[in-house]
């Protein structure tokens, strides 16, 4: 009988395969496509090139450049009296320490009580959840403007503990305080729904496993999906700080007292203050350079977190 002969082992010829290769677009249409994109950015930079620019310049120097490219570049004259005489005319550290507190309060205590609310929405049963977030959402709709009025006459009426050096009283009205700048918008439509959509992307089988191992709601909400939220955290903080460190109309009804100004009402102070030389635009641009530095800080530590957030919410649910 012939015997069968196992063939000989076959080397492998296959290479592993590498990284794969980014194709880069090349060529003339490569360019064009990011001629739109240089575009848009330019028409948002320039702007604030000019703002920061000329609050290093004096008023005549300003009014020169405007006709060339020296107005988006810090040449020339250039000096710090411009932020020197912004705080000689008004007291524009206080006004930063007013709108730092309330606006650090807002999203501290915003993150807490939206997320919380964002997490029943999304992970418990209940009746009624679905008609409550419906209500919620229809809340967007609506500007603030429409009940700004009602509000007024609401925190005139409530009651507030007055604390003085003898002691405390009950007195009513929460105008002139800090709490009637940061109670009413600690709740927030958009906040409560982006918690929500993001918290049902999360799979729930952890929340079985967590309950399973004894773990309560509040343990699942603190340790197990929070966690997992950053993103949305981030999201939720970003835009909750820019509407109240930009608020105006709301402090310009409930705050007279000048200590409470925030930064935005302070700049109309400013502008009350005139001098007699003319427009000061060197000032104003120093004024309205340091308001909006925080603004761009905040987003630029934030902002991968914000784009990834919004991709997830937007994706899933």
């Amino acid at each position: 009988m012939t015997q069968l002969q196992n063939p000989a082992p076959v080397a492998a010829t296959t290479k592993p395969l590498g990284k794969p290769v980014r194709v880069r677009p090349r060529g003339r249409g490569g360019v064009l496509s990011y001629l739109p994109l240089v575009i848009l950015a330019l028409s948002f930079a320039l702007p604030l090139l000019f703002m920061i620019a000329s609050s290093f310049k004096p008023r005549e120097q300003i009014l020169g450049d405007l006709t060339s490219w020296r107005a988006f570049v810090p040449v020339g004259d250039l000096s710090m009296t411009n932020y020197v005489d912004v705080f000689d005319r008004v007291p524009v550290g206080r006004f930063f320490v007013n709108s730092l507190f309330v606006t650090a309060m807002i999203v501290l205590l915003g993150l807490l009580v939206n997320s919380m609310a964002g997490f029943a929405l999304a992970r418990l049963q209940f009746r009624g959840k679905n008609v409550l977030f419906a209500g919620i959402i229809a809340t967007l709709i609506v500007p603030f403007e429409t009940f700004a009025i009602p509000m007024v006459y609401w925190v005139s009426n409530l009651p507030r503990v007055a604390l003085y050096s003898d002691g405390f009283a009950i007195e009513q009205g929460w105008n002139n305080s800090y709490q009637v700048l940061i109670i009413p918008f600690i709740a927030n439509a958009f906040s409560i729904f982006l918690f929500a959509q993001y918290y049902k992307s999360i799979p729930k089988s952890l929340d079985e496993a967590a309950l399973i191992d004894g773990a309560g709601w509040w343990r699942i909400y603190r340790s197990v999906v929070s966690p997992l939220a950053g993103p949305a955290f981030a999201t939720s903080a970003i835009l909750t700080f820019l509407p109240q460190w930009n608020s105006y109309l709301w402090p310009l009804l409930v705050i007279q007292d000048e200590e409470l100004r925030p930064v935005q009402v302070g700049m109309r102070y400013f502008f009350a203050t005139g001098t007699a030389e003319g427009t000061p635009w060197g000032q104003i641009m120093a004024y309205t350079t340091m308001i909006t530095i925080p603004v761009i800080v905040v987003f630029l530590c934030f902002q991968r977190a914000f784009v990834s957030s919004i991709a997830s919410s937007g994706v899933k649910g």
